[in-house]
Protein backbone atom coordinates (compact mmCIF):
# COMPACT_ATOMS: atom_id res chain seq x y z
CA UNK A 1 0.00 0.00 0.00
CA UNK A 2 1.19 3.14 -1.10
CA UNK A 3 0.71 6.39 1.00
CA UNK A 4 1.35 9.46 -0.57
CA UNK A 5 3.01 12.56 1.13
CA UNK A 6 1.97 15.93 0.67
CA UNK A 7 4.87 17.53 0.14
CA UNK A 8 5.29 21.04 2.55
CA UNK A 9 5.12 24.27 0.55
CA UNK A 10 8.53 25.61 0.80
CA UNK A 11 9.01 28.33 3.20
CA UNK A 12 10.83 31.81 2.25
CA UNK A 13 12.98 33.58 4.78
CA UNK A 14 11.28 36.85 5.72
CA UNK A 15 12.70 39.58 4.37
CA UNK A 16 14.68 41.72 7.03
CA UNK A 17 14.01 45.74 6.50
CA UNK A 18 17.02 47.79 5.10
CA UNK A 19 18.46 49.94 7.80
CA UNK A 20 17.75 54.01 7.21
CA UNK A 21 21.44 55.21 6.22
CA UNK A 22 20.60 57.90 8.66
CA UNK A 23 20.68 55.40 11.61
CA UNK A 24 23.75 54.08 10.57
CA UNK A 25 25.14 56.96 10.37
CA UNK A 26 23.99 57.82 13.98
CA UNK A 27 25.23 54.75 15.47
CA UNK A 28 28.59 54.93 14.11
CA UNK A 29 28.95 58.59 15.15
CA UNK A 30 27.77 57.65 18.76
CA UNK A 31 30.15 54.90 19.36
CA UNK A 32 33.24 56.86 17.73
CA UNK A 33 32.36 60.15 20.60
CA UNK A 34 32.52 57.43 22.90
CA UNK A 35 35.62 55.68 22.38
CA UNK A 36 37.37 58.67 21.44
CA UNK A 37 37.84 61.59 24.15
CA UNK A 38 36.76 65.22 22.93
CA UNK A 39 39.66 67.05 21.30
CA UNK A 40 37.67 70.29 23.46
CA UNK A 41 37.65 68.56 26.52
CA UNK A 42 40.33 68.60 29.20
CA UNK A 43 43.00 66.03 29.55
CA UNK A 44 42.83 63.31 31.45
CA UNK A 45 45.89 65.21 34.27
CA UNK A 46 44.03 68.31 34.93
CA UNK A 47 40.84 66.56 35.52
CA UNK A 48 42.56 64.48 37.99
CA UNK A 49 43.98 67.49 39.71
CA UNK A 50 40.66 69.33 39.85
CA UNK A 51 38.75 65.86 41.34
CA UNK A 52 41.84 66.10 44.09
CA UNK A 53 41.53 70.12 44.76
CA UNK A 54 37.73 69.35 44.83
CA UNK A 55 37.67 66.70 48.20
CA UNK A 56 36.69 68.15 51.13
CA UNK A 57 38.75 68.57 53.90
CA UNK A 58 38.44 68.84 57.18
CA UNK A 59 38.23 72.86 58.33
CA UNK A 60 40.08 72.20 61.91
CA UNK A 61 43.19 70.01 60.53
CA UNK A 62 43.10 72.94 57.82
CA UNK A 63 43.41 75.58 59.91
CA UNK A 64 46.52 74.27 61.95
CA UNK A 65 47.99 73.74 59.07
CA UNK A 66 48.18 77.40 58.16
CA UNK A 67 48.77 78.67 61.49
CA UNK A 68 51.42 76.51 61.85
CA UNK A 69 53.26 78.66 59.27
CA UNK A 70 52.02 81.81 59.78
CA UNK A 71 54.02 85.27 61.19
CA UNK A 72 51.51 87.10 61.90
CA UNK A 73 48.21 86.69 63.84
CA UNK A 74 45.56 85.66 61.18
CA UNK A 75 41.92 86.98 61.22
CA UNK A 76 38.81 85.23 60.84
CA UNK A 77 37.80 86.86 57.92
CA UNK A 78 41.09 86.13 55.98
CA UNK A 79 41.05 82.79 56.80
CA UNK A 80 37.57 81.96 55.86
CA UNK A 81 38.06 83.81 52.46
CA UNK A 82 41.20 81.32 52.02
CA UNK A 83 39.16 78.05 53.09
CA UNK A 84 36.14 79.40 51.16
CA UNK A 85 34.50 78.83 54.17
CA UNK A 86 31.83 80.87 56.59
CA UNK A 87 33.08 82.96 58.77
CA UNK A 88 31.05 81.56 61.84
CA UNK A 89 32.26 78.25 61.00
CA UNK A 90 35.81 79.30 60.74
CA UNK A 91 35.16 80.69 64.41
CA UNK A 92 33.89 77.68 66.26
CA UNK A 93 36.33 75.39 64.44
CA UNK A 94 39.25 78.09 66.17
CA UNK A 95 37.06 77.62 69.34
CA UNK A 96 37.17 74.15 69.25
CA UNK A 97 40.98 73.95 68.79
CA UNK A 98 41.75 76.29 71.26
CA UNK A 99 39.42 74.06 73.81
CA UNK A 100 41.59 71.08 72.36
CA UNK A 101 45.11 72.73 73.01
CA UNK A 102 44.47 73.58 76.56
CA UNK A 103 42.69 70.02 77.72
CA UNK A 104 39.36 70.80 77.83
CA UNK A 105 37.87 69.28 74.63
CA UNK A 106 37.00 65.82 76.06
CA UNK A 107 35.39 67.19 79.48
CA UNK A 108 33.14 69.66 77.06
CA UNK A 109 31.78 66.77 74.59
CA UNK A 110 31.16 65.12 77.55
CA UNK A 111 34.11 62.66 78.20
CA UNK A 112 35.58 61.38 81.19
CA UNK A 113 38.27 63.85 82.93
CA UNK A 114 39.79 66.25 80.47
CA UNK A 115 42.27 66.04 77.55
CA UNK A 116 45.59 67.10 77.14
CA UNK A 117 46.83 70.28 77.68
CA UNK A 118 49.46 71.07 74.46
CA UNK A 119 53.01 72.60 75.21
CA UNK A 120 51.50 75.35 72.87
CA UNK A 121 48.40 77.26 72.84
CA UNK A 122 46.16 79.43 70.31
CA UNK A 123 46.03 82.91 71.34
CA UNK A 124 44.26 86.12 70.10
CA UNK A 125 46.15 88.71 69.56
CA UNK A 126 45.44 91.98 67.63
CA UNK A 127 42.14 90.46 66.21
CA UNK A 128 43.74 88.29 64.91
CA UNK A 129 44.56 84.08 65.74
CA UNK A 130 48.59 82.57 66.46
CA UNK A 131 49.97 79.73 67.74
CA UNK A 132 52.39 80.50 70.79
CA UNK A 133 54.62 78.47 73.37
CA UNK A 134 53.02 78.37 76.37
CA UNK A 135 54.56 80.97 78.81
CA UNK A 136 55.53 78.23 81.01
CA UNK A 137 57.97 76.51 78.61
CA UNK A 138 59.65 79.63 77.23
CA UNK A 139 62.80 78.79 79.76
CA UNK A 140 63.11 75.29 78.16
CA UNK A 141 62.54 76.59 74.26
CA UNK A 142 65.18 79.10 75.36
CA UNK A 143 67.61 76.65 76.77
CA UNK A 144 66.88 74.44 73.62
CA UNK A 145 68.00 77.13 71.31
CA UNK A 146 70.84 78.11 72.60
CA UNK A 147 72.34 75.12 73.57
CA UNK A 148 71.23 72.51 70.79
CA UNK A 149 71.08 74.93 67.89
CA UNK A 150 74.46 76.59 68.32
CA UNK A 151 75.54 78.02 64.44
CA UNK A 152 76.68 81.09 63.85
CA UNK A 153 74.15 84.12 62.34
CA UNK A 154 74.07 84.83 58.86
CA UNK A 155 75.33 88.28 57.79
CA UNK A 156 71.87 88.66 56.76
CA UNK A 157 70.33 88.01 60.25
CA UNK A 158 73.52 89.66 61.93
CA UNK A 159 71.77 92.92 60.15
CA UNK A 160 68.30 92.67 60.80
CA UNK A 161 69.08 92.16 64.81
CA UNK A 162 71.25 95.45 64.33
CA UNK A 163 68.29 96.96 62.75
CA UNK A 164 66.06 95.75 65.63
CA UNK A 165 68.50 96.71 67.87
CA UNK A 166 69.04 99.92 67.52
CA UNK A 167 65.74 101.12 66.66
CA UNK A 168 63.52 99.04 68.52
CA UNK A 169 60.58 98.77 69.15
CA UNK A 170 60.31 98.40 64.97
CA UNK A 171 57.23 96.62 62.89
CA UNK A 172 58.47 94.15 60.55
CA UNK A 173 57.87 96.13 57.36
CA UNK A 174 60.02 98.79 58.87
CA UNK A 175 62.86 96.39 59.42
CA UNK A 176 62.63 95.10 55.54
CA UNK A 177 62.47 98.94 54.52
CA UNK A 178 65.55 99.62 55.90
CA UNK A 179 67.50 96.34 54.50
CA UNK A 180 65.58 96.78 51.49
CA UNK A 181 64.67 93.02 51.05
CA UNK A 182 62.35 90.55 52.99
CA UNK A 183 62.94 90.11 56.29
CA UNK A 184 60.50 87.10 57.44
CA UNK A 185 62.60 84.36 57.34
CA UNK A 186 65.31 86.24 59.46
CA UNK A 187 62.99 87.13 61.88
CA UNK A 188 61.82 83.47 62.40
CA UNK A 189 65.23 82.77 63.00
CA UNK A 190 66.14 85.56 65.52
CA UNK A 191 62.86 84.52 67.45
CA UNK A 192 63.57 81.24 67.58
CA UNK A 193 67.19 81.47 69.02
CA UNK A 194 65.68 83.81 71.31
CA UNK A 195 67.14 86.98 70.49
CA UNK A 196 64.52 89.16 69.52
CA UNK A 197 61.00 89.28 70.90
CA UNK A 198 57.36 90.81 70.33
CA UNK A 199 57.40 93.49 72.88
CA UNK A 200 54.03 95.38 71.20
CA UNK A 201 51.30 95.16 68.62
CA UNK A 202 49.23 98.05 66.59
CA UNK A 203 45.78 97.97 67.84
CA UNK A 204 44.80 99.98 64.45
CA UNK A 205 47.24 97.63 61.99
CA UNK A 206 48.46 94.54 63.43
CA UNK A 207 51.66 94.83 62.96
CA UNK A 208 53.68 93.16 65.71
CA UNK A 209 56.56 95.20 66.86
CA UNK A 210 59.84 93.79 67.78
CA UNK A 211 62.75 94.35 70.37
CA UNK A 212 65.70 92.79 71.59
CA UNK A 213 66.13 90.19 74.82
CA UNK A 214 68.56 90.01 77.67
CA UNK A 215 70.23 87.26 76.06
CA UNK A 216 71.08 89.42 73.36
CA UNK A 217 72.61 91.40 76.43
CA UNK A 218 74.38 88.35 77.56
CA UNK A 219 75.24 87.10 74.11
CA UNK A 220 77.44 90.72 73.40
CA UNK A 221 78.49 90.95 77.10
CA UNK A 222 76.93 93.90 77.82
CA UNK A 223 74.64 95.31 80.69
CA UNK A 224 72.04 98.01 78.34
CA UNK A 225 71.08 98.91 75.15
CA UNK A 226 73.17 102.42 76.05
CA UNK A 227 76.40 100.12 76.01
CA UNK A 228 76.10 99.28 72.24
CA UNK A 229 78.61 101.38 70.26
CA UNK A 230 77.34 104.28 68.26
CA UNK A 231 76.90 104.39 64.48
CA UNK A 232 76.99 107.40 63.76
CA UNK A 233 80.88 107.35 63.10
CA UNK A 234 80.45 104.66 61.05
CA UNK A 235 78.02 106.47 58.78
CA UNK A 236 79.56 108.62 55.93
CA UNK A 237 79.18 112.59 56.88
CA UNK A 238 77.50 110.71 59.96
CA UNK A 239 79.98 112.50 62.66
CA UNK A 240 77.78 115.04 63.41
CA UNK A 241 74.49 114.03 64.19
CA UNK A 242 72.90 110.83 62.82
CA UNK A 243 72.64 109.59 66.83
CA UNK A 244 69.09 110.77 67.34
CA UNK A 245 67.51 108.93 64.72
CA UNK A 246 68.65 105.54 66.08
CA UNK A 247 68.52 105.86 69.52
Amino acid sequence: MTTETTPMPPVSAPELAPVPASTTTTTTASTTATATPSATGSAPGSATEAAVDARPFDLERALEAILMVADEPQGLVTLATTLGRPVAAVRQSIERLVDDYDGVSSAAAGGAGSGVRRGFELREVAGGWRLYVRAEYDRVVREFVVTENPSRLSQAALETLSVIAYKQPVARSAVAAIRAVNVDSVIRTLLGRGLITEVSTDNETGAIYYGTTDLLLTQLGINSLDELPKISPLLADGAEGFDDQFH
